[in-house]
């Protein structure tokens, strides 16, 4: 077999790397896409709670340390499409203050090297790539567009109907989420309980795979390789260039060779590929101000008043996104997929019967409370001697989200709900995961130029969440599909 190569390697398959394969293969560019997974299958266990969530089914052996040495299973995904095969699909657009630095009440939120109306057009490209339903004039915080959606927003069922009629008695303003799925006429969404956190029998998410790596590989100008772990990155002589991958593939090593390279398999494991190389890190910045936001989800209990609905995850509150009142942002308000009784065995205390959680479960609704999560350069990914991953991370804007929290427990106590149960994410979620690699202007405090190519090594790119300076407070994986496109549009990766 000879020594795979293409004009552009791509190291992940998941919303970074799948979109930059579909837009490089659009322009005729030969494209490789080595992927570490392979395809997950489809069968009856994608839409098994217990084997999901439970069995842990679809995530990896693999252990990372915390900042304290302590190993856990972390919360992500190496298949084919990446982490988005099991995402909840919600793809907003960031605001445009998100673009700038803000002042948060535990610290300031950096500005990044471009701005709102630079991504804007590309974000309109992304949300007719990934099928974004959506609606204008309901979010009081609704960035400016130039295109509308591609397809209206998803209806809510009755029962979130009345959930956003009774919210808005108490003042605020309940809007349609933008969510990626094919519910195109004659599209392949059922709008079905296992969308959120579960793998898409049907195709009809709109994940890295299905949107991205299959069209770029059916334009026969791109190639993926699955089973393909990249483990260094080697330059040449003058240290300036890429000359090679250096690849655990099924059979043995593989040296894989091309003339550019792109860099996305995830904030923490890109960074991780940097450090194990000892590539571009003349800032010191390389894995660095690790992000995560900060996230808790809650169970609303109504004790009288039965949810039946299906397709939960429509609906968002985001009045306080920029101003909790005095001045200070507070985050999101997010429906998630409806919870399953089996589902919360994970949470809920030891020895709770099953039948009790799907009593529970009838009559809870289930909201992300999600607030900006702010860059530390003590909050930082590392590998040690023996190429173990460790993410240190102690949390900056707990208050605000604490903050938001309270906020939101008022509110829907105001509108029935008897009993608020609350599970905050723990680093095991890496839930997520950026600012690792952070693009910017200036070689000496960044790792990226505005185009996602590393200053010191001019045809290495890497374009996942990594390159976040701040992560704002809305899902990343719209910014991250837009960025891709717009380092592809502008920068020299496709000459």
């Amino acid at each position: 077999m000879r020594p795979p190569r293409a004009d552009v390697v791509v190291v992940g398959s998941g919303m970074g790397g799948g979109t930059i394969a579909h837009a490089l293969a659009r322009r005729g560019v030969d494209v490789l896409i080595l992927e570490r997974g392979e395809r997950l299958p489809r069968e009856p266990e994608n839409w098994s709670p217990r084997a999901v969530f439970i069995d842990r089914r679809y995530k990896p052996v693999e252990r990372w340390l915390d900042g304290a040495g302590r190993a856990f299973a972390p919360g992500v995904h190496y298949v084919v499409g990446g982490n988005t095969k099991v995402y909840g699909a919600s793809l907003p657009r960031f605001r445009e203050r998100d673009f700038d630095a803000v002042e948060h009440q535990e610290g300031t939120s950096p500005a990044w090297p471009f701005g709102y109306a630079d991504l804007e057009p590309y974000y309109g490209q992304a949300e007719r790539m990934y099928r974004v339903h959506g609606a204008t004039g309901e979010d009081p915080t609704e960035p400016w567009r130039s295109t509308l959606f591609p397809y209206p927003a998803l209806e809510h069922e009755p029962d979130a109907a009345a959930l956003a009629a009774r919210l808005r008695t108490q003042g605020v303003n309940p809007s349609a989420n933008a969510m990626g799925v094919d519910r195109r006429e004659g599209g392949a969404c059922i709008r079905c309980a296992t969308c959120d956190g579960f793998p898409c029998k049907l195709d009809a998410k709109s994940d890295a795979e299905t949107c991205g790596v299959d069209p770029a590989v059916a334009s026969g100008h791109a190639r993926l390789l699955t089973g393909m772990r990249v483990r260094r990155v080697v330059t040449d002589a003058s240290g300036r260039r890429v000359d090679h991958l250096v690849v655990q593939g099924r059979g043995g090593p593989v040296t894989v060779t091309g003339g550019r390279f792109v860099l996305a398999a995830g904030a923490v494991n890109s960074a991780a590929l940097l450090l194990a190389s000892g590539l571009a890190n003349g800032s010191g910045q390389v894995g660095r101000n690790f992000m995560m936001h900060n996230n808790a989800h809650i169970v609303a209990v109504d004790l009288d008043r039965h949810n039946d609905v299906t397709f939960q995850k429509t609906l968002s509150v985001n009045d306080w996104y920029h101003d909790g009142g005095d001045g200070f942002p507070l985050g999101a308000l997010q429906l998630i997929g409806k919870v399953q009784g089996v589902m919360m065995k994970s949470a809920a205390p030891r020895g709770v019967p099953l039948p009790v959680l799907d009593q529970l479960a009838r009559r809870s609704v289930e909201w992300l409370i999600m607030a900006e999560d702010l860059p530390s350069p003590d909050n930082r990914v590392t590998v040690d001697a023996a190429g173990r991953i460790a993410t240190a991370r102690v949390a900056r804007g707990v208050r605000t989200h604490r903050r938001l929290l309270r906020r939101a427990k008022r509110l829907l106590r105001s509108v029935g709900y008897d009993a608020i149960l609350t599970q905050h994410f723990d680093i095991s979620m890496n839930s997520h995961q950026c600012g690792t690699v952070v693009a910017g202007r200036d070689p000496a405090s960044s790792v990226l130029d505005p185009w996602c190519r590393t200053h010191e090594v001019e045809n290495l790119w890497v374009v996942d969440g990594g390159f976040f300076p701040s992560s704002a407070a809305m899902n990343p994986a719209l910014t991250i599909a837009a960025q891709a496109l717009r380092v592809v549009a502008e920068s020299d990766l496709a000459a």
